[in-house]
């Protein structure tokens, strides 16, 4: 079957064998070779050969996960032996769906993590519950009562892949931008995303917005932006990945996630290539003499931190030793290396944002008033942030604009925030951001709609190179 270029074929794949060169995995594979969007991939049937990549423990998620499969691993067949029904249990997830309402959480997690139409999972208890086996099996082999679950999670994965086509005569190109309606601190509020849609139909570029829900629907778009806080064990990264395996453009990259979104990663790749950064230290939560390190190396006050925060969490200032050591114990619960870092007074943050390789707006961020940091978090997760000050890149310092563009060069060439701390001649970079903040009214002061404009021209420089 062969199909014209410009038309998006997709295709599931249902064969009862998908091993490696049966027919399953020959469906697949001439899929692919023809530019058709096939679910599975060879490369989900290849990872699912692979049991390492899989190996996923369940403490992280929803409880009333591990309590179904406690509950049904104490409850046996006939004949069955009682040392292992009670550590081994056996679902099959349909499109991400399950039978069980309490598994539809994992559903939908392995359902990301590998798309596959019907997946036999095997859950066996250890210390926890892990996955011991897992591959993609055909409808025949479903009983009654699953196929009715697989005919309606099959009508309503294909009510959205075979949806009826948007038109594309007004448009070159298609843009998603991943968001999540619900997130407290976005990195473009409502009116920022309505600019952007705004300024990409002016190019020609059809602009969408997507959730988390919309993973499958990648390959219908010729680029992704990331409008959503990102981290590495998250959806955003997966979705990053799929779209840059699709052949898609996309900002933030997987890279980009990989190398901003941990501070250990950052602050060791900025002093090997010198660039300026306050005194840092990176402990291991096995240093017996942490609190010493830090006290004779940095003095007081210090700033502590965890390699993936974002918004001023998981980053706590110690007055004194005992402020220390009470930070050091409680973020070492979080994560196995903390950063401390010398605390560099400013009234102000620098942030600087590079696309592709150039600095396309600065802003000034105050600290909130008679708090130390820019952000401060509250009781019933209230957020207070200073003050803003937006100036145009040529009136910020030119050592400030470097370090900004020496940083991001480390990185690579998507969209990022630099943050920056000046005082007098001395540069100071704090972090590189991936997903940094535009929202209307503060990144945009200046700029205005030019700032929308400039990275949609990006995506469309972008998009229109890949088409060549």
């Amino acid at each position: 079957f062969s199909a014209p270029p410009a038309s998006r074929v997709r295709v599931i794949n249902l064969c009862q064998s998908a091993k490696y060169l049966s027919q399953g995995y020959y469906c697949s594979l001439l899929a692919e070779a023809r530019g058709h969007h096939v679910v599975p991939s060879v490369m989900t049937l290849n990872d699912l050969g692979r049991k390492g990549l899989f190996s996923l423990q369940l403490d992280e998620l929803d409880p009333e996960v591990t309590r179904w499969l406690d509950s049904a691993a104490s409850k046996l067949k006939p004949g069955e032996d009682p040392q292992e029904a009670t550590h081994q249990v056996r679902i099959r997830t349909f499109f991400g769906q399950a039978s069980q309402p309490e598994l539809k959480p994992v559903a939908r997690a392995l359902f990301e993590r590998f798309p596959c139409p019907i997946l036999e999972v095997v859950f066996r208890r250890r210390k926890t519950w892990q996955i011991e086996t897992m591959k993609p099996t055909g409808p025949a082999d479903l009983s009654e009562a699953e196929q009715d679950v697989f005919a309606a999670a099959l009508d309503r994965f294909s009510s959205i892949v075979w949806r009826k086509p948007r038109t594309r005569r007004r448009y070159r190109f298609d843009l998603a931008i991943l968001v999540n309606p619900d997130e407290q601190l976005p990195p473009s509020d409502k009116e920022a995303l309505e600019k952007f849609e705004k300024a990409g139909r002016k190019l020609g570029i059809n602009v969408e917005q997507i959730t988390r829900r919309d993973y499958m629907r990648l390959p219908e778009y010729d680029g992704l932006f990331i409008r959503e806080t990102t981290a590495i064990d998250h959806h955003t990264y997966r979705f990053a990945r799929k779209a840059e395996a699709e052949g898609l453009v996309v900002i933030d990259d997987p890279v980009s996630i990989l190398r901003c979104t941990n501070k250990v990663y950052l602050a060791d790749l900025l002093r090997i290539n010198k660039i300026p950064t306050p005194k840092t230290l990176i402990l291991s939560r096995d240093q017996k003499d942490a609190a010493k390190q830090v006290a004779d190396a940095l003095g007081f006050p210090v700033v502590v931190k965890i390699p993936d925060g974002a918004f001023s969490k998981g980053v706590l200032r110690a007055e004194n030793d005992k402020e220390l050591k009470d930070a050091l114990k409680s973020l070492f619960k979080q994560s196995a290396l903390v950063l401390a870092q010398e605390y560099f007074y400013t009234e102000y943050d620098w942030r600087i944002g590079v696309l592709g390789g150039r600095a396309i707006f600065a802003c000034k961020y105050f600290m909130v008033k008679g708090h130390w940091q820019i952000y401060q978090h509250g009781e019933a997760k209230q957020v207070d942030s200073g003050e803003f000050a937006t100036l145009p890149t040529y009136e910020v310092p030119r050592n400030v604009i470097q370090a900004a563009l020496n940083s991001t060069r480390l990185i690579g060439n998507g969209l990022y925030g630099v943050d920056i701390k000046q005082a007098g001649n001395r540069v100071a970079v704090i972090e590189v951001n991936d997903n940094p903040n535009i929202d209307a009214g503060v990144e945009d002061k200046f700029l205005g709609g030019e700032l929308y404009t400039l990275v949609m021209q990006e995506f469309l420089s972008r998009m229109e190179e890949k088409r060549r």
